[in-house]
C-alpha cells in the first residue's frame, strides 16, 4: 500500500542563514526501517524539485526512531534575505509530509488518519 509519510511519522524543523533542519519521527519503532529505507537524503532532497540546492545530509538518531535532515541552500539565501515567506523551514517540514512509502498492506489498523488518505494505485 502506497501512504504519505504524514501517517506514518510527524516533523519538526528549524533554520539558521540558509540551512535548513528537519527531522521526522516515526510514530512506532516498526516504522523506522521502512523510513530508512525509503526516505533517503537523495529522494528528499529530489522530494523539493529544486528547492534545496545545497548537499542534504541524513542523520539517524536511533533511539528515538527519528532522522535528521540538514539542507544546504533550502531557504533561498537566508530568512532574512528573502522575500519569500514560503522558504521558511517550517513550510518545508510541512511539505515533506506529503512523500509517499510502500508500506505492507497489514499495516492500514497502524498508520495514523482515515483510510481515505491513503494513495490509491
Amino acid at each position: 500500500m502506497r501512504v504519505k509519510l504524514q501517517r506514518l511519522a510527524h516533523t519538526r524543523s528549524g533554520d539558521k542563514g540558509n540551512t535548513s533542519n528537519i527531522a521526522v519521527f516515526a510514530f512506532e519503532p516498526l516504522f523506522f526501517p521502512v523510513l530508512r529505507e525509503q526516505l533517503t537524503a537523495e529522494r528528499f532532497k529530489a522530494f523539493y524539485n529544486g528547492a534545496i540546492t545545497g548537499q542534504v545530509i541524513r542523520y539517524e538518531v536511533t533511539n528515538i526512531d527519528a532522522f535528521n535532515f540538514v539542507c544546504e541552500g533550502a531557504l533561498g539565501g537566508g530568512v532574512s534575505r528573502n522575500l519569500g515567506l514560503d522558504n521558511y523551514g517550517k513550510a518545508l517540514s510541512s511539505a515533506i509530509l506529503g512523500f509517499e512509502l510502500d508500506v505492507p498492506d497489514d499495516w492500514g489498523g497502524l498508520l495514523r488518519g482515515p483510510v481515505s488518505d491513503f494513495v490509491r494505485w
